[in-house]
């Protein structure tokens, strides 16, 4: 998406997934990221991961596709595209030592803050890739970092 400027627009969150006042705008970790613009308490939920609801067979195939793709494992069956319809959840970047985590319930996913998250800070996930899936480099920057964003174990 470009802006009337020339540029890329920053991409937009959907307010009535948030339950915080939260911004994406540009990340040290990776392209945008989602930044809270007020103080979160631990334990409350945070946000909803929308999208486009896709077989396995469907997210296989927009995986090894050039399409842009946000595919959340609902379970063996199901994923959903956060690039179809998202929330601005698809924004989260990973990290080795995460401030959120996901929920799944009866298939739609949630996020709730694993600590006491700060004005101005990015919300971060892990995102658990698996050991079997192709390794992707992590560079999350943080002192808990292992490397690669697959699990190890």
């Amino acid at each position: 998406m470009k802006s009337k400027s020339g540029g890329v627009a920053r991409p937009q969150l959907k307010p009535e997934y948030c339950n915080f006042q939260l911004e994406v705008r540009p990340s040290k970790i990776h392209r945008w990221g989602v930044f809270a613009l007020e103080a979160i308490p631990k334990g409350k939920k945070v946000m909803e991961y929308t999208g486009e609801l896709v077989s396995r067979k469907e997210g296989k195939k927009r995986s090894e596709s050039n399409q842009i793709h946000c595919l959340f494992t609902i379970d063996p069956y199901w994923y959903i595209d956060g690039a179809v319809g998202g929330s601005g959840a698809e924004f989260v970047n990973h990290t080795c030592d995460p401030s959120l985590e996901s929920r799944i319930l009866k298939r739609r996913v949630f996020y709730f803050a694993l600590r006491d998250i700060e004005k101005g800070e990015e919300l971060s996930l892990d995102y658990h890739f698996g050991k079997n899936q192709e390794k992707v480099k992590c560079s999350c920057g943080t002192a808990k970092c292992r490397g690669w964003i697959n699990l190890l174990e």
